[in-house]
Formats: structure tokens, C-alpha cells, sequence
């Protein structure tokens, strides 16, 4: 894609495992999706390093539950991701969220400038992804699951619960 794309694809994603595969390379590699509306499920299955190939095929699988938890499911690994090389491609594994705002440029008026301000980003310890592992993500509690300021602040969340009065909301 574009630079924007770019950008906002190294600073947003849900990357079981992110590396240079290659997915025609084999009759049998497949990258497939299934959604039931509680889950939505990608599982690569036989995929290949590009250029790696005799390393051996990667089956794993990332699920997102509408209660918001992954769970990232890893079946066949044959080499330790530490040994894959990022010179091609990013080698990754976790979570990340960013967004991107419009500012106008100071030096040309009409024209806008592009910011991605990365806020949230887990990664996982890649020497942990092995075969027949997973890993799961459980969501934080917000204050948004709260009906009430009462509830809200006699609730054990970690941060502070406060009235926002423009959103006219719970924060």
C-alpha cells in the first residue's frame, strides 16, 4: 500500500505472527477466516517463509471473541521465530493500536500533515511461541461497563473514575 498504509500497518495490528510468508508458494497453504458471530477466526495453516522455504511449513491461528479476548493458537512452528529474519519484513507477534490525525501543516496552510500516535502495543516474547502453544489475551475492565458514577467509583478498577461533562459520559 500507500505510505499512510504503511505506517498505520506497523502500528496497527493483531499479528499472531507476523513475518514474510508466503502463501502461494505450496498447493496446500491456505490462509482462511470463519466468523460464527461470537468469534472470528484466521488460521494460516502450512504457510511458508518467503524465500525460507525449506525451513518447513507454520500452522497457527488467531481467534477474536466478541467478549474481546484473542487467543493466538500455534500448531506447527518448525524453527524458532528468534532464527527468522526481519530484513525482508517485520518480524512480529502481539497487539498494537495507533491512530492518525490531520494536522494543518504550519509551512503550506492548505495542506495537512499526518501524525500516528501509537498508544497501546503488547508484544509476546516470540522464544515462547513453540508447537501446540497459545497464548490469550483477556480485556482490562473499563469504566464504560459501569451504568453508574456509584458503581463505577466501588468498583475495583485501577484508575479513576470521572464525569466527563462534553461527552456527557463516564470516563
Amino acid at each position: 500500500g500507500d505510505v499512510i498504509h504503511r505506517m498505520l500497518t506497523a502500528t496497527q495490528y493483531v499479528a499472531p505472527l507476523m513475518a514474510n510468508f508466503n502463501p502461494s508458494y505450496s498447493r496446500n497453504s491456505t490462509v482462511r477466516y470463519m466468523d460464527n458471530g461470537t468469534v472470528f477466526v484466521v488460521q494460516w495453516d502450512k504457510v511458508y517463509l518467503q524465500g525460507k522455504e525449506d525451513m518447513g511449513s507454520f500452522t497457527f491461528q488467531a481467534a477474536l471473541h466478541s467478549t474481546g479476548r484473542i487467543v493466538f493458537g500455534y500448531k506447527e512452528i518448525p524453527v524458532p521465530v528468534l532464527q527468522i529474519s526481519a530484513s525482508q519484513h517485520p518480524v512480529k507477534a502481539g497487539l498494537s493500536d495507533a491512530f492518525m490525525i490531520l494536522n494543518p501543516s504550519p509551512d503550506v496552510p492548505e495542506s495537512r500533515r499526518r501524525t500516528i500516535y501509537e498508544y497501546h502495543r503488547v508484544e509476546l516474547d516470540t522464544s515462547k511461541i513453540t508447537n501446540m502453544s497459545a497464548v490469550e489475551f483477556t480485556p482490562l475492565p473499563t469504566c464504560l461497563q459501569h451504568r453508574s458514577c456509584e458503581v463505577c467509583v466501588s468498583s475495583e478498577l485501577t484508575f479513576n473514575c470521572s464525569w466527563c461533562h462534553v461527552l456527557q459520559r463516564y470516563l
